[in-house]
């Protein structure tokens, strides 16, 4: 087989005829495709680069591209979806969200039986891990319940919960000399102020401001005052001093139920 060689474009085939004179001809290294040779060599060569073997089914993946059964399988971020991460899906040794918020519902919900049980003995580790998602949830819960009886407090509630809080810090760490630190205390009124959120939750059904109203009122304070000095004298082990605490405490209580009542 001959092949033609341009001098100015290159390779082509010759198609036959006069040949102009800056052609040249070349002997080609290639043999003929229309020869044998050249179809048993290349069918060798396809059958050797591509050999006719059965694939496998690709093994099932998890959520996410991930099976923990298929090693070097990893899940890429593209497939991390909002969900996941919330949920710490997929992600080995990964924390929960809420764990590592300090959330722990555990906690919450047996303080919150401590302060609705008061004449339940104290532990005196119950405040070791303070947290202030309780007293968060239910001072909002307290706000929420005096809007829908027509009362917008929001500002006086959290205003009155910081003063209050910075001052029974002071008075509480004049008075033990173990002390104790802001978030503690925090958290101790914070939780102690359920009875005061369940008196709010009547303010939605009926008037406070009435005979029945102010009876409700005082017991919810001594019910909060309560609690919340056994929550002190135990974890500071003021047991003799337990009224000297119940007082302040007690007036940052009648506070909140002032704005329940009025």
């Amino acid at each position: 087989m001959s092949v033609l060689f341009d001098q100015n474009n290159g390779y082509y085939d010759q198609q036959g005829g006069q040949t102009p004179d800056n052609l040249q001809f070349y002997q080609s290294q290639y043999p003929d495709p229309s020869s044998g040779a050249y179809a048993g060599s290349h069918q060798q060569q396809r059958s050797t680069s591509f050999p006719n073997t059965t694939m496998s089914p690709a093994p099932e993946l998890g959520y996410g591209g991930y099976n923990p059964t298929i090693p070097g399988s990893q899940m890429s971020p593209q497939s991390i979806s909002w969900l996941s991460a919330f949920g710490a899906g997929g992600l080995e040794g990964e924390p929960p969200l809420l764990e590592e918020l300090g959330i722990n519902f555990s906690h919450i919900k047996t303080k919150s039986f401590t302060v609705l049980n008061p004449l339940r003995p104290v532990d005196r580790n119950i405040m070791d891990d303070t947290d202030l998602a309780g007293p968060l949830l239910f001072c909002l819960a307290f706000g929420t319940f005096l809007l829908l009886s027509g009362k917008q407090h929001f500002g006086y509630i959290y205003g009155v919960a910081v003063v209050g809080c910075s001052v029974l810090y002071l008075i509480l760490n004049l008075m033990s000399p173990q002390g104790v630190d802001i978030p503690k205390t925090a958290s101790v009124l914070g939780y102690c102020m359920l009875p005061l959120v369940m008196l709010s939750s009547l303010s939605t059904l009926f008037t406070l401001n009435g005979g029945i109203g102010y009876i409700l009122s005082v017991l919810a304070i001594v019910w909060c005052t309560y609690s919340s000095s056994g929550f002190f004298t135990a974890v500071l082990g003021m047991n003799d001093q337990r009224f000297l605490v119940a007082y302040p405490v007690g007036l940052f209580y009648g506070c909140f139920a002032l704005m329940t009542v009025f």
